[in-house]
């Protein structure tokens, strides 16, 4: 690995010197929220921090966790609370949480009026479709418990998530999990019409966790720290860039997923922003960082449907160690 200072990169990147090859594994597909991590290529954010980002798509929230634990990956894109579980399973595994992204996560539970589903104790006696490796399916016996669902009353029928909203748009599931901003446009683009869909954030309903974080291997940053420090920095910058202006970045994810919907990717990567993003606490507080008192808070509440091995620590599961103090700002 070639080491160097932010400020060496920097100067390097600016006279097209070599660069620092950095994969990324994201967690889904190229969708409107992975927009902002072409713009940091496109824009020039990664290549200024003497970096050469390749990103790969993923197959779901937790995809990425043993991508990077095992150093396949350095960097990448998971389920803050998908983490935590792994690395209480797998002690000493080299991964860590260094910047969070969805401040207010996307889990959530998307059924149809007209098949019943109202709120959550309305999927009793329904059919629940969730993928097995989906965040939000995840998160669900959280969400179970905070509002006294009987799962024993409760069909979990597990599906792919290709077939995700493709049966409940034709109802063979009452509701699935997902995330919002990915299950409920998919069900409109089939046909679904909005006034037939009932979206059921879980952070609406008494689940105070976070969501998806950029995750790194703990080897890799202890001997690259201004890598993975450029790295975070270039992110903030792109998603400073879907922020200002996200019709501007929808062409840098066409290009990289031409059959994509732009109009309806623009949808999701704004819903994202206002929802999970660019929160009223991440206004106020900063992007990146996180609220001790709500992680201890978030760690109790996974407690209550998983028995930890070993008593949770939240200095295993993410450092700000690569952040600016008070994070980035995301808006002049």
């Amino acid at each position: 690995m070639f080491y160097r200072s932010f400020a060496a990169a920097a100067l390097l990147a600016t006279s097209a010197q070599a660069q620092t090859d950095l994969p990324f594994a994201l967690d889904w597909k190229f969708e409107g929220p992975a927009a902002p991590y072409f713009a940091a290529i496109d824009n020039g954010h990664f290549s200024d921090a003497g970096l050469n980002v390749t990103i790969e798509a993923g197959n779901g929230s937790l995809d990425a966790i043993p991508k990077v634990a095992t150093g396949a990956y350095p960097v990448g894109f998971a389920d803050i609370n998908s983490l935590i579980k792994f690395l209480d399973q797998n002690p000493g595994a080299p991964v860590i949480a260094a910047m969070m992204v969805y401040d207010k996560p996307p889990f959530a539970v998307i059924g149809r009026t007209s098949l019943g589903i109202s709120d959550p104790k309305s999927l009793e006696g329904k059919v629940l479709g969730a993928p097995p490796p989906d965040g939000a399916w995840a998160q669900f016996p959280i969400f179970a418990a905070e509002n006294g669902l009987d799962m024993a009353a409760i069909t979990v029928e597990p599906v792919g998530f290709p077939t995700r909203e493709p049966m409940l748009a034709e109802g063979n599931v009452a509701a699935i999990t997902g995330f919002s901003f990915t299950s409920t446009l998919n069900a409109e683009r089939l046909g679904v019409p909005a006034d037939d869909l009932v979206t059921m954030l879980m952070a609406d309903y008494g689940v105070d966790l976070y969501g998806n974080a950029v995750i790194v291997n703990t080897d890799f940053a202890a001997a690259n720290p201004e890598v993975i420090t450029s790295f975070l920095a270039a992110v903030a910058e792109g998603w400073k860039d879907a922020i200002a202006d996200p019709a501007a970045v929808m062409p840098m994810l066409m290009e990289r997923n031409p059959a994509a919907d732009a109009e309806l990717e623009q949808r999701r990567l704004e819903l994202s922003i206002r929802d999970n993003v660019d929160t009223d606490w991440v206004k106020a507080n900063g992007f990146g960082v996180i609220d001790d008192a709500r992680m201890a808070s978030s760690l109790d509440q996974i407690a209550t449907t998983y028995e930890f091995t070993t008593p949770p620590d939240a200095a295993l599961y993410f450092t700000d160690a690569y952040l600016p103090e008070g994070g980035f700002k995301l808006a002049e």
